[in-house]
């Protein structure tokens, strides 16, 4: 299989943008996060030791385990969405959503800050330890004979049904507005490292890292980071690389066929944020103009990157990472030091003074196969 992609259709023209491009440029995530009780800005942890064994000058990780206590990053963009919603269609609602695990917990905590009501939709290989953590937020769980794209199709079937509303992190024809918000969601996170580097950086002009390493599911938290980017640094950004599930790389798929693809591939995969279908439809604009490449990660890469989180070089801090967490540091040690991947890493100029931002998306969400894993 293809493990990598150089992205030929970089600086092609953007379509189908507007709506989302209005919901970023208008967002103000950042401001309404601040006035949610136990908020704090998480960790960026630096790694220095690591970067010395990559050859690299640095390798900072934001860590997004620590959020909301709810172990992942997902709370920023359900949140914002919920309370969007309501702004603007203030009233008693039942919310409902399609999810691996971490989106359908964000939803169920954000909808029950609000006195609402929430309906999750699982794949058939969802663990009972997610299910368990969607359902002690509040949430009625429905465990669907199926994976991800039927999870989706069935939560918006019963949702048009049940007149419930449908708060989703992907988005498809005439579904944008309510994706578009949950995006804007996760601009928080990138202020946040803009603040805790700019001491660093100096005056700010220009981003500290040269290159970020996106984790890729349906490409919603992705396109979010690299629209951040582009709006505070255009054309001086760093480079994006994108990295997927080899069983479920929708985005790399979408990359070589020129056009939105499903990865037409097993879903099989430990990286149950990561296991989605076909990409967001209006993420892929984002993704496919901007990317600078695309990789996929197996599931014992993804496994030795919480291993290497979790025991780390040389006395650098410890990092609890789950399995789609850990999937941007499985890219980076396969940059590093995989020569299969040596056209990519001299495009993208990695050496020496390369300074590497990864994002762990979440923490040890199924704590039973954390240990496994990890022990």
């Amino acid at each position: 299989m293809v493990e990598f992609v150089i992205n030929p259709l970089k600086n092609k023209p953007v379509e189908n943008f507007r709506e989302v491009a209005e919901s970023l440029k208008n967002s103000k995530a950042p401001e309404y996060h601040k006035t949610i009780k136990g908020y704090e800005p998480t960790p960026l942890v630096s790694l220095p030791a690591l970067a010395e064994e990559l050859n690299l000058e640095a390798v900072h990780v934001k860590d997004e385990s620590q959020r909301f206590g709810l172990n992942a990053f997902k709370a920023l963009g359900a949140s914002y969405a919920v309370f969007r919603y309501l702004q603007d269609n203030p009233g008693e609602y039942v919310f409902s959503a399609a999810t691996d695990g971490n989106h359908g917990r964000a939803l169920a905590w954000a909808s029950r800050l609000f006195g609402q009501l929430t309906r999750i939709f699982v794949p058939e290989y969802t663990t009972s330890q997610r299910i368990k953590s969607i359902r002690k937020e509040g949430a009625v769980v429905h465990k669907i004979k199926g994976g991800y794209d039927l999870a989706v199709e069935t939560a918006k079937k019963e949702s048009i049904k049940n007149d419930w509303v449908l708060i989703q992190d992907t988005s498809w024809e005439n579904y944008s507005k309510i994706p578009s918000w949950v995006i804007a969601g996760y601009q928080t996170l990138c202020s946040e490292v803009d603040n805790q580097t700019e001491p660093v950086s100096g005056s700010g002009e220009l981003p500290y890292y040269d290159l970020v390493l996106l984790q890729c599911g349906v490409g919603s938290y992705a396109s979010s980071v690299i629209w951040y980017y582009l709006q505070n640094y255009g054309d001086k950004s760093p480079d994006f690389v994108l990295v997927e599930p080899a069983a479920s790389c929708g985005v790399l798929r979408s990359i070589l066929n020129g056009r939105l693809s499903s990865p037409g591939s097993s879903g099989k995969t430990i990286m149950a944020g990561l296991n989605c279908g076909k990409p967001s439809l209006i993420s892929w604009p984002l993704l496919r103009n901007n990317a600078d490449g695309a990789m996929v990660v197996y599931d014992e890469d993804t496994k030795q990157a919480m291993r290497k989180f979790y025991y780390p070089t040389n006395g650098d801090p410890k990092i609890v990472s789950g399995e789609s967490g850990a999937a941007g540091m499985a890219g980076l040690l396969k940059l590093a030091r995989d020569p299969a991947f040596s056209v990519l890493k001299e495009k993208l100029q990695i050496g020496s003074q390369t300074k590497v931002l990864l994002i762990n998306t979440e923490g040890d969400t199924d704590r039973r196969s954390f240990r496994k894993i990890v022990k």
